[in-house]
């Protein structure tokens, strides 16, 4: 078992477990859930990591707030600053007021309505942008040169990834505690925050599991970019409802790094596998799941992984649904 890390993977385990002391008692344990029925359907027991329900209803606590953690009170005093679909900066915005710091996160003008007014709610000042006109990155940056505010990435940060990767050490004691040795993790993929943590932590402990990340069709550059051995961008901007996983044009630097070096590989699914998905999780663990969060068992359900007669787990990255996309997907379901 490994806690140092390789020649070109920024993170190791001690990262990942020093987050996981820090964020003790300041976040959900989120279960590891399982269906008989939709094992059967899935075709492979399959164990879901419902971070739907998670404070603020998505994964993206756990890496704000082990930053806002790891910043120096003089630091953090000046408030903080981001760029988000939704998720990030909610959580940002949450980790923020704990402290009571200001912050200012910038979000495309087309995020779901939920997220813009979850992020309001929790204190921050929320600054739209056109996502196909404008650099979100630029502006943060500016915001930051500004104001002497901190910039905290959405993921590619040492701190941030290490946050998200607690869920991979809660995975791998949840399976344990089942008596189950996890085949293969699935984990939805936007710029590789998520997807790194989790991968880092569950291959130290647990070597022969194979983990893979999981995007939408048409904005997989995380999966092109783990075959080809180069980061490689999106040629789109928007287009799909899987908005949590569109939003960076290109894999960060240091979470490409984490996932190549512990052999990472993606998947796509469509928004109609990511819909038929999110009906699945309702019918049969009572989850509210948004479509980017739902990707992963999209991807086991549509049969795009070989997953048949293995022990997988997916994780189900959020919740923040608007209600009329969450209706139309459980009614089609």
């Amino acid at each position: 078992m490994s806690s140092t890390p390789s020649a070109t993977s920024p993170i190791a385990l001690s990262n990942i477990e020093a987050a996981a002391k820090r964020l003790e008692g300041q976040i959900v344990r989120t279960p590891l859930l399982e269906s008989a029925a939709l094992s059967a359907l899935a075709g492979c027991r399959l164990l879901v990591k419902a971070e739907s329900l998670q404070r603020t209803g998505a994964f993206k606590i756990r890496g704000a707030l082990n930053k806002m953690m790891s910043l120096s009170a003089e630091v953090r005093a000046k408030g903080v600053v981001a760029s988000s679909s939704g998720n990030h900066g909610n959580a940002l915005a949450a980790a923020a007021k704990m402290f009571g710091v200001p912050a200012k996160i910038v979000m495309p003008a087309d995020a779901p309505a939920t997220k813009i007014a979850n992020t309001k709610r929790n204190g921050a000042e929320v600054i739209l942008y056109d996502r196909t006109k404008e650099d979100r990155f630029a502006i943060v940056e500016k915001l930051s040169r500004d104001t002497g505010m901190t910039n905290v990435p959405p993921y590619d940060d040492v701190d941030v990834m290490s946050g998200q990767g607690t869920i991979g050490i809660e995975i791998m004691a949840q399976c344990r505690a089942l008596d189950a040795a996890p085949d293969v993790v699935l984990v939805p993929s936007s710029g590789g925050g998520l997807s790194s943590g989790i991968t880092v932590a569950v291959k130290a402990l647990s070597p022969a599991t194979r983990c893979m990340t999981v995007e939408p069709d048409g904005f997989d550059r995380m999966a092109r970019s783990l075959r080809s051995g180069e980061r490689e961008t999106n040629s789109r901007v928007g287009g799909s409802i899987q908005d949590a996983l569109i939003g960076a044009p290109i894999p960060g630097k240091l979470t490409f790094a984490a996932l190549s070096a512990n052999g990472a590989t993606g998947l796509s699914v469509t928004d109609a596998e990511a819909m038929a998905a999110m009906a699945a999780l309702f019918q049969h663990l009572k989850l509210v799941v948004e479509p980017g969060g739902a990707a992963a068992v999209a991807a086991i359900l549509a049969g795009k992984a070989d997953v048949a007669g293995k022990t997988v787990v997916a994780v189900c990255s959020g919740g923040n649904v608007d209600a009329s996309l969450f209706a139309e997907a459980i009614t089609r379901g």
